[in-house]
């Protein structure tokens, strides 16, 4: 009797312990819970984006190996619109759907989503679409992330941060750049703003997700800027000019993406054709003038537009093909593109701004994806992951520049403006971009 009567009293002294322990510790409880949570969807995030930068590797050698491939892309288009048109018609909104479940936590993502983006996005990489990866990434690790809100008895408040975190893992772990994959949850749902409280899940779960990745051996794409000059008046001014063009290309893809896909939607009322013609197009482009260099990623010219001067028509040549890729339904994402297009234009004006080659290709890379996502701060932190930190200043100008010179456009229509980018357009706080 007296050994339970100790026991018992001991197990309400450690209980009184234990408060006083948390009770001096707030964030402790906090911080245990999103570790956990943040380490689950890092491991099965970043084995996610592992096994898909693999295959996707796999399905572009081959096509790059069997170019007749290619006429078979309205027949891959064909097929990925009838699977999302009969079975995947509440999941076609993709990253849209994310943002707009953090923006409205509703029903659960449908674990599906992962599936049908994955196929949908090999194959059109595999019979020659231009598109990217982070799209497939996001969505994958929204769908995968989203499967936790039950069993961990997540509240509406705690699944926005839940999915803030699966998309910092995605994109983090798809590009190895676990700070901007970061950053990028966080900024990209609301302009002007970053939901505070999901900063420690958003980069645990990002940067254990890039570490996973890296466990499989999984090698990311390198870039080098060769020569930086000073930080002075001139470069700066360059730096801003450089910076206005990224912006005026990231606002034109912005808007030509949403009208065309309009004109597919208005023209062809049956979903499954769009995908079909569009691939009839883009094959037909191919083979019209000779080469498969702004098809797929495009990796092998981004390198190469760091080292050489590009050509002028390059990045409006690789717009053209994304557009009618992405627009008619084709799978994948516009960030990789987006890399192209601006580091081929930031490449190609180099022959008027006398600014390094690779520096400008380096803040086209970024800032043209800063202008059309409203993601600066993600985009600044990518370069200096990417290139170094020597080159911040100058990647910090022009994706601040293309930022606001881009304004109120975005290739994700559920962004919703949380603070107007400037006291002209404050009216417009609160409302979707697509509103505005």
């Amino acid at each position: 009797m007296t050994n339970r009567k100790q026991k018992k009293s001991a197990t309400q002294k450690n209980k009184v312990q234990f408060k006083l322990f948390f009770r001096a510790y707030p964030a402790l409880p906090y911080i245990i819970k999103w570790f956990l949570i943040s380490s689950i969807i890092g491991v099965c995030v970043g084995s996610a984006s592992a096994g898909f930068l693999v295959s996707l590797d796999w399905a572009t050698n081959f096509r790059e190996s069997h170019l007749w491939l290619i006429a078979l892309l309205p027949i891959g288009g064909l097929l990925i619109g009838l699977l999302y048109n009969y079975l995947g018609k509440d999941i076609e909104a993709g990253n849209n759907l994310l943002i707009d479940s953090i923006h409205n936590p509703r029903e659960k993502i449908p674990f599906r989503m992962a599936p049908f983006v994955y196929l949908g996005t090999i194959a059109t990489h595999f019979f020659g679409g231009s598109a990217g990866r982070e799209g497939t990434a996001i969505q994958m690790a929204g769908a995968i992330a989203d499967q936790f809100t039950k069993p961990f008895k997540l509240n509406p408040s705690e699944r926005k941060i839940l999915l803030i975190s699966a998309i910092a893992a995605g994109f983090g772990s798809i590009f190895g750049t676990p700070l901007a994959g970061a950053l990028f949850g966080l900024e990209v749902f609301l302009i002007g703003r970053i939901k505070y409280n999901a900063i420690f899940p958003a980069f645990a779960s990002a940067i254990i997700a890039d570490l996973v990745t890296d466990l499989w051996q999984v090698e990311h794409t390198h870039y080098h800027i060769d020569f930086i000059p000073q930080i002075g008046t001139l470069p700066i001014l360059y730096s801003i000019l450089a910076g206005i063009a990224f912006g005026l290309c990231a606002a034109s893809f912005s808007k030509i993406i949403h009208y065309v896909t309009s004109i597919f939607k208005r023209k062809v009322s049956y979903a499954p054709l769009r995908p079909f013609i569009g691939g009839i197009i883009v094959a037909l482009a191919v083979f019209a003038i000779g080469t498969t260099k702004y098809i797929g990623l495009g990796i092998p010219t981004i390198v190469e537009s760091f080292n050489q001067q590009a050509p002028i028509y390059d990045f409006a040549l690789k717009m053209a093909f994304t557009i009618v890729t992405l627009s008619a339904g084709f799978k994948g994402g516009e960030v990789t593109p987006l890399f192209f297009i601006g580091a081929t234009l930031g490449s190609a004006l180099s022959l008027f701004i006398p600014l390094p080659t690779g520096l400008l290709a380096g803040m086209g890379f970024v800032a043209v994806f800063a202008g059309a996502t409203n993601t600066p701060l993600a985009c600044i932190f990518m370069a200096v992951e990417l290139f170094g930190v020597e080159c911040g200043i100058y990647v910090a100008i022009a994706c601040v520049v293309s930022y606001l010179i881009s304004g109120h456009n975005s290739i994700y229509n559920k962004q919703v403006i949380g603070e107007a980018k400037h006291s002209n357009f404050e009216s417009h706080s609160g409302k979707n971009i697509n509103q505005v």
